[in-house]
């Protein structure tokens, strides 16, 4: 639970935080969850393929969203405009989402 705060707070690093929560960690949470959702959407079961699919992945990926734009804040070495960092995260996190 104290990494889960670490993240919310933005107190990973930025590189870390984008590498190991946001592309390896949203993948694995969005792909299994996608899976879930179609395999209860063939057995009929609509809902529960919803709970599933979105409600399982949006908590994770809001939780590194957040994480990601508090952590951009703080960082000192990034080479990038903040408002680019910014909306290729929120981007990112969007096509995870929604996909």
């Amino acid at each position: 639970m104290r990494a889960l705060a670490r993240v919310w707070r933005g107190e990973v690093p930025l590189a870390g935080l984008v590498w190991n929560w946001l592309v390896l960690g949203g993948l694995v949470v969005n792909l299994s969850t996608s899976l879930g959702f179609l395999a209860l959407v063939a057995a009929g079961e609509v809902w529960w393929a919803l709970i599933v699919g979105y409600g399982l992945s949006l908590p994770y990926n809001l939780l590194v969203g957040v994480g990601c734009w508090r952590a951009a804040a703080r960082d000192p070495a990034l080479r990038l405009p903040l408002a680019l960092v910014r909306g290729l995260v929120l981007a990112f996190l969007l096509l995870l989402s929604v996909t």
